[in-house]
């Protein structure tokens, strides 16, 4: 086989890995997305579980308010906001719409 071959067959070997690799990153993140929604449902559930349970007049299990539930989502590196909701962030930088749900969630609940 030729150097020319070779090197062609090299490079169709790398296309086809690289498009692998993307086809189980977007995997991945639809995973994570999938995983961060059912944690945030679930706390919802849990919460409204309790509060069925208050009405009557169980003891209640001490769950995190909805806010400490989004920020411990944001804080392990998952977006909260509607624009990128459940995808990976990263860490070491901050997106504004989060923080600003974080920022305005507990006045809006007062309302």
């Amino acid at each position: 086989m030729d150097p020319y071959s070779k090197l062609q067959q090299l490079h169709d070997s790398m296309e086809k890995m690289t498009k692998t690799i993307e086809s189980l990153e977007n995997d991945m993140l639809d995973t994570l997305k999938e995983n961060t929604e059912l944690k945030v449902e679930n706390q919802l559930l849990r919460e409204k579980l309790d509060k069925l349970t208050a009405k009557r007049g169980e003891p209640v299990a001490k769950t995190q308010s909805g806010l400490e539930s989004l920020k411990q989502i944001y804080n392990s590196g998952y977006h909260i906001c509607n624009m990128y909701y459940g995808s990976h962030r990263d860490p070491s930088s901050d997106c504004m719409f989060c923080l600003d749900i974080l920022d305005n969630f507990g006045e809006k609940k007062k309302h």
